[in-house]
């Protein structure tokens, strides 16, 4: 097994683990409580779904402002997030280092809209660049919209130098860093490079170098009668350093280990924003106003499927990666839970450990939607519900990565349920005509553990809901496509081993319950489709 650390501040590390053994004694109840050794034993295995990678669009190398000695692995790119600009073909992506990128529909080239290295906002990802720098991103919904409000409206997420300003919240003495949102109006968001003005829209100080600000985003599933149209979420890491020191996910009072949402256009003094007064916590006393949701520890990505759920991937400590369900107001747990167990915290033991759940375990907890230990990867790298034509065996189902180790796993979105954590399996991968893992396409050298590779690997989406691989080691962006259709029974072999689909009368595939092309919904003669049994098939 390969190990593929995540985090960087060691010494910060040490200091809390020589601080947590001061918490190693509780009741007898508690002593009682065993740790567990392996608290997901069963191994996530590839099982017959097989997408094939494309070459879509490769980023320009570029460089930190420190070596790979200091702590930073030497990816080609630091590509972190492909989205759709809104009301246009072109797609986005960033690279944490500082720039923004757009490319066509087809992929091909990729041109600098908005490079943050040449603008005076203080951007810096110098403490650690693995973690710190152009976090994310987002464009208005009414981008493109003349005339209305958030025209040429274009938001980013970034660390900065505390010397750049003062924070908003977390404004202390000793800050390493802080993050940054700042809003860009654009003169002509139909052209290929940004001109226009910024403003800063908020800033927390982070009192260590990781787990900052993550994924900024729009609900692109909010209509203009929503309203959650044009409101803005932000994703706080817990302040860093691990096992959240500040105990900053249980603390209403910091913006830190949550999800935010604000209304960027509603400018009211003192704020550079607006705080929605249907926020869960408005009104409560000693609360941020701003918080969403809470109780996490690295909500770096988020996304929606097109029913309106968001999907949260919450990156864990020792033990535990996990997928949440979005929920206004929802507590999940961090940092006396990770996943679907209890942290040292809980118990007043010693924190690398999880332990069961209490007996008496109290309902204000949310768990995962699905969950992976640290036999399987180190850090979710996110994803998105895929709900894309290209790949019928797909739809319904989540779609994302383990960050460093570069595996691609799947969960069927439409029946998961926080109370049993859904059953995860890898997607096998066919690159140049071979399937292989993603290790040995894209894989470069892991400075944490000399002699192994890592990945980096994210998960894009583009306007037609159709998925993306975005891998940091070689600075490529790869569309995902159907595998194994080259012919009329070639394809009805391989449909007939996929378990998310149908196969009507005619031959045609549709999703699990939609209706097949041939059948009118008012023809009670229509006959039923015929359902691919994939695990007998597979036996």
């Amino acid at each position: 097994m390969q190990w593929f650390p995540v985090c960087g501040d060691r010494r910060a590390d040490r200091r809390l683990l020589v601080a947590a053994a001061l918490v190693l004694l509780g009741s007898r109840a508690a002593l009682a409580q065993p740790a567990l050794t392996d608290p997901l034993p069963d191994p996530i295995v590839k099982g017959e779904l097989t997408v094939a990678l494309e070459p879509f669009v490769q980023a320009p190398g570029t460089e930190d402002t420190v070596p790979p000695s200091a702590g930073a692995n030497d990816a080609a790119a630091r590509i972190q997030y492909l989205l759709p600009v809104p009301g246009s073909k072109r797609l986005a992506f960033n690279d944490i280092r500082g720039v923004l990128y757009l490319t066509g529909p087809e992929g091909g080239e990729a041109s600098i809209y908005l490079d943050l290295r040449e603008q005076d906002v203080g951007f810096s990802n110098a403490r650690f660049p693995n973690e710190a720098g152009f976090m994310g991103f987002a464009f208005h919904p009414n981008f493109v919209a003349a005339g209305q409000p958030g025209y040429g409206k274009l938001y980013t997420a970034f660390s900065a130098t505390p010397e750049s300003g003062v924070a908003d919240f977390e404004e202390r003495p000793g800050n390493i860093q802080e993050s940054v949102v700042r809003e860009w109006t654009a003169a002509d968001p139909q052209a290929e490079v940004f001109r226009g003005t910024s403003r800063e829209v908020l800033r927390v100080g982070q009192f260590a170098a990781n787990h900052n600000v993550g994924t900024i985003a729009f609900n692109p599933t909010a209509g203009e009668s929503s309203e959650d149209f044009g409101l803005l979420y932000l994703g706080f890491g817990d302040g860093g350093g691990g096992y959240d020191p500040a105990n900053a996910g249980q603390n209403l009072a910091t913006p830190l280990g949550a999800i935010l949402r604000i209304d960027p256009l509603d400018v009211a003094e003192p704020r550079s924003y607006g705080i929605p007064a249907s926020n869960p916590f408005v009104g409560r006393p000693g609360a941020v106003e701003e918080i969403w949701a809470y109780g996490l520890r690295h909500p770096q990505q988020f996304s929606w499927d097109v029913d309106g759920r968001m999907f949260i991937s919450d990156i864990g400590q020792d033990w535990i990666e996990e997928v949440n369900l979005g929920e206004a107001g929802g507590n999940y747990g961090w940092r006396l839970r990770e996943g679907t167990f209890a942290t040292g915290y809980e118990y007043r033991r010693w924190v690398r450990a999880v332990f069961p759940l209490p007996a008496a375990d109290p309902p204000q907890y949310l768990y995962p939607l699905a969950q992976y230990d640290h036999d399987e990867g180190f850090a979710i790298g996110g994803g998105y519900v895929y709900r894309g034509a290209a790949i019928p065996y797909l739809r319904g189902k989540y779609v994302f990565t383990d960050f460093p180790r570069g595996r691609v796993f799947v969960f069927d979105a439409d029946d998961a349920e926080a109370a049993t954590p859904a059953q995860i399996e890898e997607l096998r991968l066919v690159v140049d005509g071979k399937e292989q893992d993603l290790v040995e396409v894209a894989g470069f050298p892991n400075t944490y553990q000399p002699g192994t590779l890592r990945v980096d690997a994210r998960v894009g989406i583009d306007h037609e809901g159709e998925l993306y691989l975005l891998t940091k080691g070689d600075g490529w962006v790869r569309k995902l496509v159907a595998h194994g259709l080259g012919g009329a029974d070639v394809a009805s072999d391989y449909w007939s081993t996929r378990r998310n689909w149908v196969i009507c009368e005619d031959g045609s595939v549709v999703g699990r319950g939609e209706q097949c092309p041939s059948c009118d919904e008012d023809d009670d003669g229509c006959p039923a489709p015929s359902e691919g049994d994939g695990d007998a098939q597979a036996q």
